[in-house]
């Protein structure tokens, strides 16, 4: 099994599609959010349903990118905790 180092080099690390919530809420909700869609496909037209699922990218999209801001801010915090022990060791 390679180490992180290795596997961030080659480009194996994918911490967002490797990372499943633990939250017991989770699971529910997403087969919510799944019902919910195929509700609005039965009620919307075609078009008006694809005008929908393009927002939803939209904001897919704006969620990825806050997630990598939070994953870059927690990973910055936990090397600074690091540096702090190591240094006042």
């Amino acid at each position: 099994m390679p180490n992180i180092l290795e596997s961030l080099y080659h480009g194996n690390l994918f911490p967002n599609e490797d990372s499943i919530s633990k939250n017991s809420n989770y699971r529910p909700l997403n087969r919510q959010i799944t019902e919910s869609l195929d509700t609005w496909r039965q009620k919307l037209s075609a078009g008006e349903f694809e005008e929908l699922e393009s927002l939803l990218d939209l904001y897919s999209q704006v969620q990825g990118m806050e997630m990598t801001a939070a994953f870059v801010c927690g990973f910055k915090a936990g090397a600074a905790m690091m540096i702090e022990v190591m240094v006042d060791a």
